[in-house]
């Protein structure tokens, strides 16, 4: 074999938080691993997602601890804040990282391999970039996550009209931002800028904000978000962005147009699963380009499989993570498949929001009877101490044989909340294994504690239900 051509047990494309997590769990076995990336490690979530998005929420989170100083018998002076240093500490903190896990990948006896990687066949793949060379592969794991959706009617220019990677390079704040989409991408620079103090107008398709996330999520963060004097219209169409000398119009299917100094495009993600050569490998994708996998992460060719943003399914990083764990163990030799009842999502939000399971309209839609047990946070001990009483957490739970089926947590700590209810969606625990769970106090997870003694109708902390 030529100096050009080199052979590897595993090779996995894309260096995100699936690919690296897959390329280290199959080098753990024993296998030679090589992991292609053409970009930064990290994928979308270290270099223009996860990361640097909470970073500068920290900041915001910090700003607003600050501004409420008073409230606690502290008293501060004037408060102000410089954005550049802001976003000069959030690439510092992606860079740190970077560097981490670049030494972690290395410390695993992984080969980095720099470049573009495209099939030859379903063993054979070329890499051309900043290494140039031929691969031959016994199993290939694909996760090369997604890219944020351009529309061509109103295409981002990243000087006004930004994508959720662009903004992240702004080193001044505007006065206005407009906010096309109101996901929870579009829902975290809503409240990430508000807090700065820009004027903030979100723009949705849907009839709510984070619709996914059920009826009582969204209505609470629009209650949260008008408070905050975050300007919400939904059911409109955006049909253009035209750009003025200070601004720009952007113009509303059978409604008035409105005016922002800028305009943030988040009304979604497609799978990158171009160049890659997939026809040559005989790789199935859907029509939308996202790589069809079983529940062992493979494709449809024995040995090839497919994590991540790009299979389409749940475009989460600690999914793509778990999805790698799945595809390292299957293409090394394990049997393992993957399951998606109980994955949690965290909208960093102010306030935060975390779900996992069912939500209360999709437990209705599966026919069972329902309990629902929810406890608001002002009634909790810890909340009312810290200043930290909105919110509320909520189980939702089969009436009949007390199984959990989901849990939604808004309010401060929700991310840290759910993982509580997590575990137990995962291992299949009922409510009673909640309520006889000593929970310490004051804590905020004194709130589950709460909420299933609620579903089981046995309130302690709160007022019992009136019975007709």
């Amino acid at each position: 074999m030529s100096e050009s051509q080199k052979k590897f047990d595993v090779v996995v494309i894309g260096g995100g938080p699936g690919g690296y997590v897959a390329a280290i769990k199959a080098s753990q076995t024993g296998k030679t691993v090589c992991l292609i990336e053409k970009g930064h490690l990290g994928g979308t979530c270290l270099n223009v997602g996860c990361i640097p998005t909470k970073t500068l929420l920290a900041n915001a989170n910090v700003l607003e601890q600050v501004l409420a100083a008073q409230e606690f018998g502290i008293t501060t002076g004037p408060v102000s804040f410089d954005f550049a240093k802001m976003k000069e500490r959030k690439d510092s903190v992606v860079e740190k990282i970077r560097t981490s896990l670049e030494g972690l990948i290395q410390s695993n006896r992984i080969v980095i391999i720099r470049g573009q990687a495209e099939f030859l066949s379903p063993h054979g793949i070329k890499v051309k970039g900043i290494d140039n060379l031929v691969i031959r592969a016994e199993k290939t794991i694909i996760a090369t996550g997604s890219v944020p959706l351009d529309i061509p009617a109103f295409p981002c220019d990243h000087k006004q009209i930004f994508n959720s990677s662009s903004i992240l390079e702004l080193k001044e704040l505007p006065k206005t931002i407009a906010i096309v989409g109101g996901g929870y991408i579009g829902s975290e620079f809503a409240s990430l800028y508000a807090e700065f103090g820009v004027k903030v107008i979100i723009l949705e398709a849907l009839p709510s904000i984070i619709s996914l996330q059920g009826k009582a999520v969204s209505e609470a963060l629009t209650r949260a978000f008008v408070k905050k004097g975050i300007q919400i219209q939904t059911g409109v169409m955006v049909t253009g962005i035209e750009k003025r000398d200070h601004g720009l119009t952007i113009q509303l299917k059978d409604k008035p147009p409105v005016t922002a100094d800028i305009a943030l495009i988040c009304i979604g993600r497609t799978v990158n699963s171009t160049h890659l050569g997939l026809e040559k490998a005989g790789v199935l994708t859907t029509d939308r380009g996202a790589i069809v996998v079983n529940e062992r992460m493979e494709t449809n060719v024995p040995g090839i499989y497919a994590i991540g943003d790009v299979t389409g399914k749940f475009m989460l990083a600690h999914v793509a993570s778990h999805q790698g764990i799945i595809a390292a163990e299957n293409a090394t030799g394990k049997n393992t498949t993957m399951h998606y009842n109980a994955v949690p999502a965290v909208i960093f939000t102010t306030p935060e929001i975390a779900t996992v399971g069912m939500t209360q309209e999709e437990a209705e839609a599966s026919g069972r009877k329902i309990s629902i047990g929810k406890f608001p946070f002002q009634a909790l001990g810890k909340s009312i101490a810290t200043r930290s009483t909105d919110g509320f957490s909520q189980i939702i739970s089969d009436k009949t044989t007390g199984e959990i089926l989901g849990a939604q947590a808004v309010g401060h700590d929700a991310a840290t909340l759910i993982a509580e209810m997590g575990l137990a969606i995962t291992n299949e625990l009922t409510v009673d294994c909640i309520s006889e769970t000593i929970h310490a106090h004051p804590t905020v997870a004194e709130a589950w504690l709460e909420a299933a003694l609620l579903a089981e109708d046995s309130p302690i902390h709160f007022p019992p239900r009136i019975k007709q």
